[in-house]
């Protein structure tokens, strides 16, 4: 019943989007933009993309690192749970890719109690320098006059909630361990077992612990930013609108996205996507049919990327996607939190033993992480 109201509510939110903005484009607008595309640009705007994806993998396996160091988990690997992320929740409303990659990265990181709590603080960490590079866009599309002056104190707010979360891993232990030493019964074991979760989250953040772990983490991650800000500004080269906006333009067009993208209705976004770029670029000059034909092949870009990667990385894993629909932690309702082991489930297919923890790097084979034998690859 979730799933049949998760589906109808994104369903009526897009017909909704469709019909209100195809009631005030011209289709035949739409057309001529797409049929003059360039396509020498967008396979440009593609590879960017795909870099941007590879560079947040990097800052993800470095906060991992900093944070498990003794675990299983190799470059590659990261990487690949990265791109299945990105896959699932272009694929799917919510946010299914997040929580896939949490579990899958727990699951391979070994049995230890409190890992998927670590993993989710490594993905904070990464909250946090998305954050930066909001700020960054932001910064850039006021000083071009993409974004009006009078948004900058909405904007200013965007880093205030993240701060505020930051802030509270780092002293609620404390907090929690005071109010445990007063506290008696069920009130003082749900204290320590809130405190126990907090003090794993904050672990997560171990990336920020050395310079050298924080700037390399922060340097790829700003990169990935740099590269899909590329990806835009290349697709208003493959739409020929280069005279009428610039770069501040598509760092515009990206925070907007983004932004919008908080709290996902529709997979991958689909229709506030769209408007979000016809927000930002017919303010600036551009016919709205041709800001909604830009929205929709940057957004074709995007998810043409995350499946082409993120596919044959779950073909890798030996998963699927129902699988992970099934087993992510928000199904689990964080029984590894609660200190169960989240590779100790039983085999869901006859025939198969259980088998070892996977290792670093190598192909997973079977549907259930207890049967799943792992083959270290070079």
């Amino acid at each position: 019943m979730r799933r049949l109201a998760t589906w109808t509510l994104a369903i009526g939110v897009l017909a909704t989007l469709v019909i209100l903005g195809l009631s005030k484009i011209d289709l035949r607008e739409v057309g001529r933009a797409l049929a003059h595309v360039q396509l020498g640009w967008v396979g440009v705007a593609a590879l960017l993309m795909a870099g941007t994806f590879l560079a947040r993998g990097e800052s993800w396996y470095s906060a991992i690192r900093a944070a498990l160091p003794g675990a299983p988990v190799g470059r590659a690997r990261v990487t690949r749970v990265l791109l299945i992320g990105m896959f699932g929740s272009s694929v799917a409303p919510g946010r299914l890719g997040e929580a896939a990659r949490a579990w899958l990265v727990a699951r391979h990181a070994g049995a230890r109690q409190g890992t998927l709590a670590i993993v989710i603080g490594t993905l904070l960490s990464q909250t946090f320098l998305n954050v930066i590079g909001l700020l960054i866009l932001a910064a850039i599309a006021l000083a071009g006059g993409a974004i009006p002056g009078a948004h900058a104190g909405a904007i200013a707010a965007v880093a205030v909630v993240p701060a505020v979360i930051l802030l509270a891993l780092m002293l609620g232990p404390r907090l929690m361990r005071t109010f445990a030493a007063v506290g008696r019964g069920p009130l003082g074991r749900a204290v320590l077992w809130v405190n126990r979760q907090l003090g794993d989250v904050a672990r997560g953040l171990a990336v920020f612990g050395r310079l050298r772990t924080t700037a390399h983490s922060a340097g790829f991650q700003l990169l990935g930013w740099a590269l899909q800000t590329g990806t835009c500004y290349a697709v208003l080269l493959a739409f020929g609108l280069q005279g009428r906006t610039g770069l501040a333009a598509a760092a515009a067009v990206l925070f907007a996205v983004n932004v919008t993208a908080v709290l996902p209705l529709t997979p991958s976004n689909v229709g506030v996507f769209q408007a979000a770029c016809i927000g930002i670029l017919v303010p600036l000059g551009i016919r709205s049919g041709t800001a909604l034909a830009y929205g929709l092949v940057l957004q074709a870009i995007e998810i043409a990327c995350a499946t082409l990667l993120g596919l044959p990385s779950l073909l890798r894993e030996g998963i699927s996607l129902s699988y992970l629909r099934q087993r992510t932690p928000l199904r689990d309702r964080g029984a590894e939190m609660l200190g169960s082991d989240p590779s100790s489930e039983p085999p869901s297919a006859p025939g198969r033993a259980g088998g070892d923890p996977p290792s670093s790097d190598g192909p997973v084979h079977g549907t259930g992480p207890a049967e799943c034998a792992a083959h270290r690859s070079g």
